[in-house]
């Protein structure tokens, strides 16, 4: 996965080999997300989403830095008549990533605070870097987070852990954050890159089919076994696994989201 050249205050996409890299830019305020950011990200989902060749996605920083949060500057300017609040914005932006289709890996490199850990969170996997930092700080700002937001942190980490980052604000390092389960692999910040690349292959690989429906049943919704075996009967995947591993070949799973 190369570093896309970063862009100030936009979320850029680009799809590489079955991958899409979803890029958070604004550098001069350390990827910091806007208002604009956050309206943007759900509509960049959906029209990847909707791309039949990807089979992944990654979320990443521009430069050294994945995400400081939201950009503070742009609440102060918020008009309480307005329709939304960022906040809001915000929630649906961590929504539209949680319920992609596919599978999600955020790439972490330097800060990933506030609203740059919510998104974080709402990926499938977290996979950093040796200096990356995690917290979580609307209580150095006297807001709330979001029920749904800490739920999601609740299910990673656990309520101790959850409880820890929101009542102080502090960041955590690398390695506290793999060992409480917010990040599932910790890599050398120069070789991040390399492992992210290399496991998205594996991933675009796999059946499409599991994947899909081990996100919908690992999100709590277990009412669907009919559906998913119908699925795999009429698609004719599991065929194909099993004579691709009989005949020591790679697979040539049809089935798609």
């Amino acid at each position: 996965m190369d570093r896309t050249e970063p862009q100030q205050g936009q979320i850029s996409a680009e799809v590489t080999d079955s991958v899409a890299t979803v890029v958070i830019g604004n550098p001069g305020k350390r990827n910091a997300m806007t208002a604009a950011m956050w309206t943007a990200l759900p509509t960049v989902l959906e029209r990847l989403a909707q791309d039949p060749g990807v089979r992944v996605l990654v979320l990443t920083g521009a430069g050294s830095t994945f995400c400081a949060g939201a950009d503070i500057s742009s609440l102060r300017a918020h008009s309480p008549g307005a329709d939304e609040d960022p906040q809001s914005l915000a929630v649906r932006a961590e929504e539209a990533l949680a319920a992609f289709p596919k599978p999600t890996i955020a790439a972490v490199r330097g800060y990933c605070v506030g609203g740059g850990c919510q998104l974080a969170a709402a990926c499938d996997l977290r996979f950093a870097g040796e200096g990356a930092s995690f917290g979580i700080t609307p209580a150095k700002l006297g807001i709330v987070y979001p029920a749904s937001s800490t739920r999601r942190l609740v299910g990673l980490v656990g309520p101790a852990t959850a409880k820890y980052l929101l009542f102080s604000g502090e960041l955590v390092g690398s390695e506290r954050a793999l060992r409480t389960g917010l990040v599932d692999e910790v890599l050398p910040d120069d070789e991040l890159g390399k492992r992210v690349a290399e496991f998205t292959r594996v991933l675009a690989s796999r059946s499409q089919l599991t994947q899909a429906a081990a996100k919908e049943f690992a999100s709590g919704r277990t009412d669907r076994d009919a559906h998913w075996t119908a699925q795999a009967r009429a698609s004719g995947d599991s065929a194909e696994g099993i004579a691709a591993f009989l005949e020591r070949r790679p697979p040539r799973f049809t089935w798609t989201v």
